[in-house]
């Protein structure tokens, strides 16, 4: 039985898993937060459409993050955030023994260009990628150097990532709820399964997706958040994480209102893609 709630249209299957993981001291991530490194994991979702099949949300890490950062100044990224992975991690090698094969990705839809949402772009050579175009244009021109410092490596993505890209922007229009926390949104194939809202702040363009399942209504908030603890707690990152942040003001709008959505909606499954917690929680059955 589907219940009422945020969205109106057609209802997906979601499953959530981890591509590999990075560690950060978590009094970065959250504040009061110990000065022990934890694991971050690199989450991604697979979803399947009743008419568009099979669509990826980000793709955690691959191999090719390891040899894109083999050097300077690619080397900073890995030395900045020690990464973990292993080739049978890759979204490719998780969704091959599901029996899903690389070519059945139809779409992949990227919350933003960091890395560790991008690094597995190259794995699917049929799948067209959805995205905004101000998060895109933010990074492609970037120096190597000014690059690293904004999370990107050019070289993770296809040779024809263009020509393969859609805009969000170029979507439908979705009106949310009154008292919604966040504007309107994208509605991405126009029958409101996928809508796509801004999280401005972390990355340009920065997008979160809401879905529904059978089993109840989602947000996949990106790196709104890097854990379910801060939203609850109203635990905001640490000072020093300005530094990698694109607007520090955007982000801390972007965390009230995610609040907000916890508050007024407490329904939704609010999943940050770092969140070891929520991908234990909501798991790879999740929404199936």
């Amino acid at each position: 039985m589907i219940q009422e709630g945020i969205l109106t249209g057609i209802p997906v299957e979601l499953k959530l898993f981890a591509a590999g993981y990075c560690r950060h001291p978590e009094f970065f991530t959250i504040r009061g937060g110990s000065w022990r490194a934890v694991p971050f994991p690199a989450g991604f979702a697979l979803i399947r459409h009743p008419q568009q099949g099979y669509i990826l949300f980000d793709t955690g890490y691959s191999r090719r993050f390891v040899e894109e950062t083999k050097r300077l100044p690619q080397l900073l990224y890995r030395m900045i955030t020690p990464v973990t992975f292993r080739e049978e991690d890759s979204a490719v090698c998780q969704l091959k023994r599901l029996g899903i094969g690389a070519e059945e990705i139809g779409y992949v839809v990227l919350s933003h260009f960091h890395a560790d949402h991008t690094a597995g772009l190259r794995d699917f050579p049929n799948a067209r990628f959805i995205y905004k175009q101000e998060g895109y244009a933010a990074v492609k021109k970037l120096s190597p150097f000014a690059a690293v410092k904004a999370g990107y490596l050019s070289g993770l993505l296809p040779g024809d990532f263009e020509e393969r890209s859609g805009f969000m922007e170029d979507t439908a229009p979705y009106r949310l709820p009154v008292g919604f926390p966040f504007a309107g949104g994208y509605d991405l194939f126009g029958d409101g399964s996928l809508v796509a809202v801004d999280l401005p702040g972390h990355a340009a363009g920065q997008t979160g997706l809401l879905l529904r399942t059978a089993d109840g209504e989602y947000f996949l908030c990106a790196d709104a958040v890097w854990s379910s603890r801060a939203f609850r707690e109203n635990r905001r990152p640490h000072a020093a994480a300005r530094i990698i942040m694109a607007d520090a003001g955007e982000y801390g709008e972007s965390f009230r209102r995610l609040i907000r959505l916890h508050k007024e909606f407490p329904q939704l499954r609010i999943v940050p893609s770092h969140c070891s917690e929520a991908l234990r929680r909501y798991g790879k059955g999740g929404g199936g």
